[in-house]
């Protein structure tokens, strides 16, 4: 199926090997790793200026309608976040890491399924109540595009505040009329 899923804002399969218990999958190489390290870890340094951000929410976000309303069937990812959104050597994103994604038949709602995917960026009613839906990956997507935005990570505690996720955190400021 992976191999079959083609856009300019998901990483290409190239190959796997089934070999035993041992599975491995060979994905395109992305120059500037992944937006996790460019944003918020190993490679911060690098210049991440504003029409880059934007152009990195655009790509994502394609990527992601792609997914929920072209790819047959529908795909939820069930873990879009920074680390799996990965930039390209004209930081194009590209979304990646598609181990926990879901199908969708066409005429279904939501899925009653596991809760899987990363603290921080679940949809609280997935979260809570394991009723997976596209609308669970549109909010991880905004949580996304809030770290882009913030520069600050959703699944450390925010600077200042104890174990404040980001959305939480972003809430709190809003609710004060200071500028995120």
């Amino acid at each position: 199926m992976l191999s079959k899923i083609c856009h300019p804002n998901l990483v290409e399969l190239i190959g796997c090997c089934l070999e035993g218990s041992n599975r491995i999958l060979v994905y395109e190489y992305q120059e500037n790793n992944s937006l996790a390290a460019v944003l918020l870890g190993s490679k911060v340094s690098i210049d991440l200026d504003w029409p880059k951000r934007a152009a990195i929410c655009k790509g994502t976000a394609s990527g992601l309608a792609f997914l929920h309303e072209e790819a047959e069937p529908p795909i939820v990812h069930r873990d879009i976040k920074a680390s799996n959104v990965l930039l390209d050597g004209n930081f194009h994103s590209k979304i990646g890491d598609l181990g926990l994604a879901k199908l969708f038949p066409d005429n279904v709602t939501h899925v009653s399924t596991r809760v899987a995917g990363t603290v921080g960026y679940l949809a609280p009613e997935y979260a809570m109540l394991g009723q997976l839906t596209k609308k669970a990956g549109v909010y991880s997507f905004g949580v996304l595009i809030l770290e882009i935005v913030s520069g600050r990570s959703s699944s450390k505690a925010a600077l200042g505040e104890d174990l404040l996720v980001l959305v939480e955190w972003v809430t709190i400021r809003f609710s004060n009329y200071y500028v995120i």
